[in-house]
């Protein structure tokens, strides 16, 4: 689940946190926002920027039984 996590400061400060979105894709998706909000201070990357997207695949192997062979 992708969620965007904001703390506005009694001093305009806005921390904005980003979870379960993998890879680069959250400074896009937090892009926009940003501009809106004013100046980045700082960014910390957290563990899931570093991870690999995994993809799935399914493969299906069809065994033909010729049950009277047994």
């Amino acid at each position: 689940m992708e969620t965007l996590e904001f703390i506005i400061y009694p001093d305009g400060r806005v921390q904005e946190k980003a979870t379960g979105i993998v890879g680069a894709s959250c400074t896009e998706v937090t892009a926009a926002i940003e501009a809106q909000l004013g100046v980045v201070l700082s960014t910390e990357k957290t563990s899931e920027y570093y991870a690999q997207e995994q993809h799935q695949s399914v493969s299906s192997v069809n065994h033909q039984h010729n049950w009277s062979d047994w």
